[in-house]
């Protein structure tokens, strides 16, 4: 039996929330290029408009956290794009400090954003995939399963995301729904600058972590390499015998059974 085309999302009509940097920037711009068409959320005004020109994808401005906005900006999207296909939640914020010293507004805020934001986009594109089936891609950590010192709060709430990908992803594969969840540990423009901020002696300290925990290559994977190419393939239809599953792109740090 000849294989279909390799990870095809040609005409895949998909939706990703925090657009504007990190993990979804990197989708908004190379997704249209092979042939998916693309709506993404972000805060940034200035910065959603300028990547949606660069791009020819559609930003629509949107807090992910506001319920009323979310479920708007939901439906705007799917009306722009004709119908939905995936929806890619990549929205998230990840600040550091010690357990003790986290802030109740602190704590709120990081669930509002990486917990709270994927129940609510997931239950609002919910109602768009129900009748034809279609994909959700989460953005779990190493940390929701690990564990992460100094950010417990992030982790918590990634560990939620995870629980609640293996519950949904059960209660909806009836409607043809595939809900997946990406543990991803890949070199950005965004921790270029968090190892720009580090002195020399931290700088090594890191490195050496790094070699001794990814054990390929030892050192976070490469965008193009690496992360493209399996979040091309989960929004194929040759990834459609697979759901509730974390897939963990890190060169092997957390290897999850």
């Amino acid at each position: 039996m000849p294989l279909n085309k390799p990870a095809d999302i040609e005409n895949k009509r998909i939706v990703i929330t925090g657009g504007t940097s990190g993990m979804g920037k990197i989708l908004v711009e190379a997704f249209p290029a092979l042939g998916a068409h693309i709506v993404f959320f972000g805060r940034n005004k200035k910065a959603g408009d300028a990547l949606a020109n660069s791009t020819g994808t559609t930003f629509i401005q949107t807090d992910i956290a506001d319920q009323t906005a979310l479920k708007n900006s939901m439906a705007t999207a799917v009306t722009q794009l004709g119908g939905l296909d995936i929806l890619i939640n990549t929205a998230g914020i990840s600040p550091g400090v010690k357990a003790e010293e986290i802030l109740l507004e602190d704590w709120n805020e990081v669930m509002d954003i990486n917990s709270t934001g994927t129940f609510l986009s997931n239950t609002l594109a919910f109602p768009y995939l129900k009748e034809n089936g279609g994909t959700i891609l989460n953005f779990s950590s190493a940390g929701g399963i690990l564990g992460y010192p100094n950010k417990a709060h992030y982790a918590a709430s990634k560990g939620a995301v995870t629980a609640w990908v293996r519950s949904i992803a059960k209660e909806w594969a009836p409607y043809g729904i595939r809900v997946n969840a990406i543990a991803p540990a890949i070199w950005t423009p965004m921790y270029d600058k968090t190892r720009a901020a580090m002195s020399p002696e931290q700088l090594a300290a890191h490195d050496e972590m790094l070699k001794a925990n990814i054990p390929l290559g030892g050192k976070l994977g490469d965008v193009e390499q690496d992360y493209l190419p399996i979040m091309r393939f989960l929004c194929s239809d040759d990834a459609r015998f697979m759901t509730g599953q974390m897939f963990a792109v890190d060169g092997g740090a957390l290897m999850l059974r």
